[in-house]
């Protein structure tokens, strides 16, 4: 059994037409699998999902073109810095599967086909169960913005309702509109029950006579991490 998981299908690191054909296989099927994980995730792009397919079998063939040539290497990594560098940055998540992508790719290059098939199902399945528990999550989080008349005191106005729904709340941002006869306000919001939001939006109206409330998700940047 650990011959099979654990032994490369090079025979002393030499490439043939069988080890290259298997190990092609191998990275376009395990870069499926990490694709088809990942996508359970919602927020990925369809050309993202492509390149995760992809790019196991192009990291291959690179690892074994090189195969221990010095001057090779070189040349590859000079490569990888021209793409990092013409490429737009991407969130943590599409990093984080660009980097399993990557190693799955040189572990099938160097033919540890096992060794890759264990390393992408036991990482796409940990991604996809952490993403599913919300770990690292600290409750619902929300973005509220609240229009209210220039008369209205807003300092603590809300703060009764906020009490009531909200595990913790962050006035973010003050602004006019409308030539300063109205405010904007910006609150950051944890939730204490996501199917809360109406009720609480109700009673905000109350208070800030039916002037235009909205009631979002934060939206990440690209290169928040």
């Amino acid at each position: 059994m650990n011959s099979i998981l654990f032994n490369t299908i090079l025979t002393n690191g030499t490439v043939t037409a069988g080890s290259f054909l298997a190990a092609t296989l191998c990275s376009v099927a395990l870069g499926l699998l990490l694709a088809l994980l990942f996508r359970q995730k919602k927020g990925f792009s369809q050309s993202y999902l492509t390149t995760l397919v992809i790019l196991p079998a192009a990291v291959q063939m690179i690892i074994m073109l090189v195969n221990g040539n010095i001057g090779a290497g070189v040349a590859t990594a000079g490569a990888f810095s021209l793409v990092r560098f013409r490429s737009a940055p991407g969130s943590s998540q599409e990093i984080t599967g660009i980097f399993i992508t990557m190693a799955v790719g040189i572990a099938t290059g160097m033919g540890y086909l096992g060794i890759a098939a264990l390393f992408a199902a036991g990482m796409g399945l940990l991604f996809l169960a952490l993403s599913k528990i919300g770990f690292g999550s600290d409750g619902d989080e929300r973005i509220l913005k609240i229009t209210i008349p220039e008369t209205l005191d807003y300092d603590g106005v809300f703060d009764e309702v906020f009490d009531r729904y909200t595990k913790k709340y962050e006035l973010e941002e003050v602004r006019t509109t409308d030539m300063g006869s109205l405010y904007k306000l910006t609150y950051k919001l944890k939730m204490k029950h996501e199917s809360a939001v109406k009720a609480m939006i109700d009673e905000l109206r109350v208070r800030n006579g039916n002037l235009e409330i909205s009631c979002g998700r934060p939206v990440l940047k690209a290169d928040d991490l």
